[in-house]
């Protein structure tokens, strides 16, 4: 059972083949002849069975045969019943090569595939390799040689593009899989399966669109969690959409959308072809984390300030020496030597040189990454100073990267840099472009561990109230909500906004102004106007009552007529906001298809979609999530002091995003939503104007449903008392708890540990810790029982630590209906009702889920084990396929 459950279709022992006439000569017969070539070309680890859905005899003696996988390579009507034959010799997957399936013979395939629990890659799909065990189960070309690369591709052609592009280039595969858009085998459960492959080190996707974004994401964050993600999409959209009844609506893009998903998922989008390998070959370098600061070694002015340009193009920093690295380095270099910013070496620079230059970087606090630029020089050989990067390598705790330029002379030093698996790159930009990958995926991982819960610590909103404003709209048959009622939603989360109040006539807009006192501004209400100041329905600075009276009167005039059948309102009156050097910012939502709600953020007032400055974030958010958020948009750099004005107060601003954060995740029913302006300086924040756009929604997102990324689970946090005196706190894993749960597992006797993992190891490696802590909550669960205790610190004082003494976990099982547990309980809390505990909270969260059964494998020789379980009224029977194992069930 610890087997994934997509193994008998990427690492069988046994394959049946189907296959048909091979002299007929149609096209889904020179699939079956290509097919039957690629598997027999080489020697495969497992065996092949070859049948013959007319030829192969009765039922009873197929049934006889035992395969893991079929594949099948017929045309399609002959295919389904192909499928029928494959799952009764109890193929647990099955692969279906060619093309012309339409999608209802899909339909039928896909039906047949889930009446027998078969995994079905297909139909019209290419087929997968799996170069180690000598399975070329497709018909894309040759297998290819083996390498640490996975690629996965929802494109045929660029798929055999890709494998003749990576035969001539020297590039290898762990797994090559095309994807069909019939498959039911989807590009989230590949990922899923590559996640704990170990003979994957780093994932290349070509993708062109999703289906469920919800178990993309959670695919895509685990295998990007265990190891480096580069994907390139293809699709890219302009941003916009007609249909959208606010600004962010109008300027957010899916493609906007897309990347930001991508960066939440701590994985790299590239824009090209050649990017996609250059990425994947730096990222599986596995260099540790690194910042932006990138050094550049170069013995030519003009190809470094080539490079130096790029690094500012693209977002990077430049890597400068510290100025006592410059004063011991400067004595070992070129009378003509220069290195203040750029560390260029010069033309006379010798192999020696330049290894005393790279030393210099690597040592370097300020630098976090190395690029060296060589262009031939008479007198000095390329292929030396390829060979002191070389020996310096190993050395190095920092990316080394290099630029050979030329060719003809330099082609024996990007053989030296190969064997030494340093990246090297024709052109200064494509290198700079590689290290900003790298810097790229430190940052986006940085966005991963974040597990954010729903509510902030900020105090409570009033959910219900917001609920029920919401209620009464679509109760009234309506989406868009007023100035006022938006307004409203934003105060029940505490976010500040000014008192606005409607005026029905012009005498009414003049009482309520001067108890407003002036200046104050005028807003046509309407449900019916996106924009007011595109029919003149903005009035600002108002100074008097004479002139609220005919600002009042213009306005009705004005819209009547630019938007004749508009339903109004009034008009609303408030007072301006009096903050000289404010800045207009504005916080909107977006709903994407297929990725949810997104929150934008950037420069706001009536020119937004002019400026177009939009940052994006996937909810939920938390302080560091947020002020990312603030960090990626162009109006960051007017917000701190900036041309006599103070500098805003950043707390509040990002008090205002966690806040939308909240109304996002509580209230699935939003749809569009603009604070535009939100007034910021440094007294705090004020929105201005609200327009939001609701739609009714299903009882299940009410569970978060609709997010992409399922929030942190603290409501299932609970303190119970412990047998014996005191209490612990049983409440859901998060990544800060990697620690404590390594200290667990090292501090088990050598028995505990091997009934919990079948396993004489003493500590957990750093990948598995890492996929332990960081789960995704909708698939999986962790619970870890916390144990407080106050201790004497260094200074005298008493101070409490925190420690793991237990977990209960389990993982979702590929029928989406059962699950898989595990338990594990510190030696010395046995017997305190811990293990019970544990088991009861994990199966009320697995029943929460809709789960209906929960299973588990126990050691034949853990009586205590198996007491636990009885006692919980498991169901105990023998593993058919272990003896050494008991099975143990559960309904829920």
């Amino acid at each position: 059972m610890d087997k994934h459950y997509l193994t008998p279709l990427f690492q069988p022992d046994t394959i049946a083949i189907f296959v048909g006439d091979h002299d007929d000569p149609d096209q889904q017969t020179n699939h079956a002849r290509n097919l039957t070539a690629a598997l027999t070309a080489q020697p495969f680890t497992g065996k092949f069975v070859f049948l013959d859905i007319h030829t192969s005899g009765t039922l009873a003696e197929l049934a006889q045969t035992r395969a893991d996988l079929a594949i099948i390579a017929l045309p399609p009507t002959e295919a389904v019943a192909a499928l029928e034959v494959a799952g009764r010799i109890k193929c647990k997957a099955a692969l279906v090569i060619g093309s012309g399936a339409n999608a209802d013979v899909a339909a039928d395939m896909h039906q047949v595939a889930r009446r027998h629990g078969m995994q079905l890659l297909g139909p019209n799909s290419l087929g997968f390799q799996r170069p180690r065990i000598g399975l070329n189960a497709s018909v894309a070309g040759p297998l290819t040689r083996v390498g640490p690369l996975a690629l996965v591709s929802q494109s045929g052609a660029l798929t055999s593009s890709i494998l003749d592009w990576a035969s001539q280039n020297g590039v290898g595969f762990s797994t090559v899989v095309s994807l069909s858009p019939k498959t039911a085998v989807d590009i989230a459960q590949v990922l899923d399966f590559l996640a704990s492959d170990a003979q994957t080190h780093s994932i290349v996707v070509y993708m062109e669109g999703i289906s469920n974004a919800r178990r993309f994401m959670s695919a895509l964050r685990a295998a990007a969690n265990a190891k480096p993600v580069v994907v390139l999409k293809a699709g890219r959209k302009p941003a916009g959409n007609a249909a959208a009844q606010t600004h962010s609506g109008a300027i957010v893009g899916s493609d906007d959308v897309f990347d930001a998903a991508l960066r939440r998922a701590g994985a790299v989008r590239v824009r090209s072809f050649v990017e996609l390998f250059s990425a994947a070959k730096c990222l599986a370098s596995r260099y540790r984390p690194v910042g932006k600061r990138l050094a550049i070694v170069t013995n030519g002015g003009g190809p470094g300030v080539l490079a130096a340009d790029w690094v500012s193009e693209i977002g990077l920093q430049l890597g400068k020496l510290l100025p006592e690295a410059v004063a011991a380095l400067q004595p070992q270099m070129p009378a003509l030597a220069t290195l203040n910013d750029l560390i260029d070496v010069s033309e006379e620079a010798t192999a020696e040189h330049y290894r005393a230059a790279i030393d210099a970087a690597g040592r370097d606090k300020t630098v976090d990454g190395v690029l060296v630029v060589h262009s031939p020089k008479a007198g000095v050989d390329a292929a030396d100073v390829a060979r002191a990067m070389a020996e310096l390598k190993p050395q190095l705790s920092k990316p080394l990267l290099c630029c050979w330029m030329g060719d003809a002379s330099v082609g024996e030093a990007r053989e030296v840099l190969g064997k030494a698996n340093i990246p090297s790159f024709r052109t200064p930009e494509a290198a700079v472009g590689a290290f900003g990958n790298i810097a790229s995926f430190y940052q986006n991982q940085q966005l991963l561990q974040q597990t954010p819960p729903p509510l902030s610590t900020l105090a409570k909103p009033d959910i219900e109230g917001a609920r029920l404003l919401i209620e009464n709209v679509l109760t009234e048959r309506r989406k868009v909500l007023t100035e006022m009622e938006s307004k409203a939603l934003l105060s029940a989360f505490h976010i500040p906004v000014t008192q606005t109040i409607l005026a029905r006539s012009a005498n009414e807009a003049m009482m309520i102004a001067t108890q407003l006192g002036y200046p104050v501004a005028l807003k046509i209400d309407s449900p019916d106007i996106s924009h007011k100041s595109d029919v003149n329905g903005v009035a600002l600075n108002v100074l008097n009552a004479t002139a609220v009276r005919d600002g009042y009167n213009t306005m009705l005039q004005a819209v009547a007529k630019l938007q004749p059948g508009a339903k109004i309102n009034g008009v609303t009156i408030q007072k301006m906001a009096q903050s000289k050097r404010g800045r207009e910012l504005c916080i909107g939502l977006v709903t994407d298809d297929p990725f949810g709600p997104v929150i934008a953020f950037g420069a706001g007032g009536t020119m937004i979609e002019l400026i177009d400055d939009r940052a994006m974030e996937l909810p939920p958010l938390n302080q560091f999530l947020a002020r990312r958020l603030i960090e990626r948009s162009r109006v960051a750099e007017t917000l701190g002091a900036w041309r006599g004005a103070t500098a805003v107060d950043m707390d509040m601003l990002e008090h205002v995003l966690l806040r939308v954060s909240e109304m996002v995740c509580e209230l699935p029913q939003l749809r569009e939503m603009d604070i535009n302006p939100i007034i910021v300086d440094e007294n705090g924040a004020v929105a201005v104007d609200a327009r939001i756009v609701i739609e009714g929604s299903p009882a299940t997102a009410r569970n978060y449903a609709h997010l992409a990324i399922l929030p942190y689970p603290a409501r299932y946090e609970q303190v119970w008392p412990l047998r014996g005196g005191g209490e612990y706190t049983i409440r859901p894993i998060h990544p800060d708890d990697a620690q404590m749960l390594q200290d667990l597992v090292q501090n088990l006797s050598p028995e505990s540990r091997y009934y919990r993992f079948v396993s004489s190891m003493t500590e957990l490696p750093a990948s598995m810790l890492s996929r332990l802590t960081l789960i995704d909550y909708d698939r999986e669960m962790a619970l870890v029982a916390i144990h407080r205790t106050r201790q004497a610190g260094q200074d005298g004082e008493r101070v409490e630590t925190e420690r793991v003494v237990g977990v209960s976990r389990y993982i979702t099982n590929p029928d989406k209906s059962s699950c898989e547990f595990s338990l594990v309980v510190a030696d010395d809390f046995n017997g305190k009702g811990l293990g019970s505990r544990l088991m009861l909270s994990i199966m009320e969260e697995a029943r929460d889920k809709g789960l209906t059964e929960i299973e588990g494998l126990v050691l034949a020789n853990n009586p205590s084990m198996l007491k636990l379980m009885k006692g919980l009224g498991y169901q105990i029977k023998p593993f058919p396929e272990d003896p050494d194992f008991k099975l143990v069930t559960h309904s829920l």
